[in-house]
C-alpha cells in the first residue's frame, strides 16, 4: 500500500518545512505579479495543449512525417518515456502527497484556465510529461531535443502563470520525468549507447559522388523521392532501377562494370546483391528500402545522406557471412536461417504482405500457421532424432535491446546464434518462450547455444527454409556454417 503524506500535518522538522513552504508561495506570488508581454495568451494555450499529452502527440507525429529514422526512433523514446512518467505520477506520485492546488486571488483572471485541475497539486504531471518527452528526445538527437526543449519549458513555466501549480511541484514534476527518460535509456539503449560494429575496418576506394558505384533499386522499394535524393547524393553513380524478377540478372550485369556493387531494396534484395558481391568479390554498398532491413540497421547505415558519407570517406568493414548447403544447392544470409515452423510463418507473410501490408501480414500468417497445428519437424540433431518447431541460425550474436532479442552488437565474431524450439505441445507457448529467453539458455522445451557451425541430418524432402525473408526447400543433410569476414560493406564512421 502507499502511505500518505500530508504536507499541512505537524511532525518533526515542521520548520525547515514551513519556511520551504514560504518560499514556495514567495516564488508562487512573485510569478502571478510579473507580466511578460506577449504569455498573457500563449501560456495558458501551451499549458491546455499539453492536457492529456495531445501537444507531445502532435509533435511525435512531426517527428515521425519527416522521414528520417533518427527523428522517429527520437519520436518514440519521447513517447515511451512520457508514458511511463505520466502513468507513475498519476497512479502513485498524487496519491503519495496530498497537496491542495494554490489559491488563485493573486493570479490575474485573464491568465486562470478555464478548468481548474481536481488531482492534488504535488507533483505537477504536465511538467513530469514535458521533461520526459523534451529529455527522451534528447537522448536520440541533441538537435531535435533543443527544438522540443524550449516548447516544454513553457509549458513547465505555464503551470505556474495560471495558477494551477508551486514552483516545487513543477520542479519536482520535471525532475521526475528527466529521471524516467533515463530510466527508459537503461532498459532500452539510444543507438549511440549500443557498441559499433564497425570491425574490423577494411580497405576500400572513396568514392566522391559515387563516382565507380553501380547501385540496383528494386523497384518495389524505390520510389521517385527516394531516387532524386540518390540522385542528388551520388550525382556520378549509376542507378539502375528494376522490377523484382529482373533483380538477380540486373546485378549480375551491373557486378560485370562496377567498382563497388550497390544496392537499394529489403532484406531479401540486399541477400541477392551480397550473394553476387561475395561470387564476383566487390565491396558492397546498403541502402535500407524494405520494411525491416536487419542488416542495414545493425550495419550502421539508415539512409541515403548515410551511405553517402561513407562512400565519400571510404568508410568500410568485412562482416560474416552465414552459408546453408545440402548436396550440390547451397545459398547464403547476412540475418537469420532457420527451419521448422518460421519458414511456414514467412511464406504465409509473403502470400498476405501485398493485400494488406507488412506488420498486419505478419500477425495474420503467425494466427494461421500456430492455429493450422502442422506437425514438428522431425530431423537429426546431433546425432539424436528429434521433433522440432523451429530451428533458427543467426549470423552473429543477437542481444536484447527491451524485452526481446533484437539486433547484433558484432557483425564479424564468428559464432551462429543458434536457438532451437523442441517439439512437445503448445507450440505457441514454446515459441514465445524461446523467443523471451536470452541466449545460452536451456530448458525442456527451448535450447540456445552458439557455434561456428551446425548439421542437421535427415530433413525430410520439401521441407521448408527461410533465409533473409526468403523461402527455399531443403533435403537430406543441412550443413550451416559461417564464413568469417568474408563481405566487405560500406557504412558510415558512427563515432564521429
Amino acid at each position: 500500500m502507499t502511505a500518505d503524506i500530508d504536507l499541512t500535518a505537524p511532525g518533526p522538522g515542521h520548520a525547515l518545512r514551513d519556511r520551504l513552504l514560504a518560499l514556495d508561495l514567495r516564488a508562487f506570488e512573485a510569478v502571478a505579479a510579473r507580466h511578460w508581454p506577449g504569455a498573457d495568451p500563449l501560456l495558458p494555450r501551451l499549458s491546455r495543449g499539453a492536457n492529456h499529452g495531445v501537444l507531445w502527440f502532435g509533435m511525435a507525429a512531426a517527428l515521425a512525417a519527416t522521414g528520417s529514422p533518427r527523428a522517429r526512433r527520437a519520436a518514440v523514446r519521447g513517447i515511451a518515456s512520457l508514458a511511463v512518467a505520466s502513468a507513475t505520477i498519476n497512479t502513485v506520485g498524487k496519491r503519495s502527497v496530498r497537496r491542495p492546488r494554490p489559491l488563485l486571488d493573486t493570479v490575474p483572471l485573464m491568465r486562470q484556465l478555464k478548468r481548474q485541475p481536481i488531482t492534488t497539486s504535488f507533483p505537477s504531471g504536465h511538467s513530469a510529461s514535458a521533461a520526459a518527452f523534451a529529455t527522451g528526445v534528447a537522448l536520440e538527437s541533441g538537435p531535435l531535443g533543443a527544438v522540443v526543449a524550449p516548447v516544454a519549458a513553457g509549458v513547465a513555466l505555464s503551470r505556474i502563470y495560471t495558477g494551477a501549480h508551486f514552483p516545487s511541484d513543477v520542479l519536482a514534476g520535471a525532475a521526475f520525468g528527466v529521471g524516467t527518460a533515463f530510466a527508459v535509456r537503461a532498459l532500452v539503449p539510444t543507438r549511440d549507447q549500443l557498441p559499433s560494429p564497425g570491425r574490423p575496418r577494411a580497405d576500400v576506394p572513396a568514392l566522391r559522388d559515387g563516382e565507380g558505384l553501380v547501385l540496383v533499386v528494386n523497384k518495389a522499394a524505390g520510389t521517385s523521392e527516394r531516387m532524386r535524393a540518390l540522385g542528388d547524393a551520388l550525382p556520378l553513380a549509376e542507378l539502375v532501377e528494376c522490377e523484382p524478377d529482373r533483380l538477380r540478372a540486373e546485378l549480375e550485369k551491373a557486378a560485370a562494370r562496377a567498382q563497388v556493387l550497390g544496392v537499394c531494396g529489403g532484406d531479401g534484395t540486399v541477400n541477392a546483391a551480397a550473394t553476387v558481391a561475395l561470387r564476383q568479390g566487390l565491396p558492397l554498398a546498403v541502402l535500407p528500402g524494405g520494411t525491416l532491413n536487419h542488416f542495414a540497421k545493425d550495419l550502421g547505415v539508415e539512409d541515403v545522406r548515410g551511405l553517402s558519407r561513407a562512400l565519400s570517406e571510404g568508410e568500410a568493414v568485412r562482416v560474416d557471412v552465414g552459408r546453408f548447403s545440402a548436396g550440390d544447392q547451397e545459398g547464403f544470409f547476412l540475418n537469420t536461417c532457420s527451419l521448422g515452423v518460421y519458414p511456414e510463418l514467412v511464406r504465409e507473410r509473403n502470400r498476405w504482405s501485398k493485400r494488406i501490408g507488412g506488420w498486419p501480414a505478419g500477425v495474420v500468417a503467425a494466427l494461421r500457421v500456430l492455429r493450422a497445428g502442422r506437425h514438428p519437424l522431425r530431423a537429426e540433431l546431433d546425432g539424436e532424432e528429434r521433433p522440432l518447431w523451429l530451428l533458427f541460425a543467426g549470423n552473429g550474436t543477437y542481444h536484447r535491446t527491451g524485452p526481446l532479442p533484437a539486433r547484433r552488437h558484432d557483425l564479424a565474431d564468428g559464432r551462429l546464434d543458434v536457438r532451437v524450439v523442441h517439439g512437445g505441445r503448445f507450440p505457441a507457448l514454446r515459441l514465445f518462450a524461446a523467443a523471451a529467453a536470452g541466449p545460452l539458455t536451456r530448458s525442456s522445451s527451448h535450447s540456445a547455444v552458439r557455434v561456428g557451425g551446425l548439421r542437421v541430418q535427415g530433413v525430410e524432402p520439401g521441407t521448408l527454409l527461410a533465409f533473409d525473408g526468403e523461402v527455399t526447400t531443403m533435403e537430406g543433410d543441412v550443413t550451416i556454417q559461417k564464413l568469417p569476414e568474408a563481405l566487405t560493406v560500406y557504412r558510415p564512421n558512427m563515432r564521429r
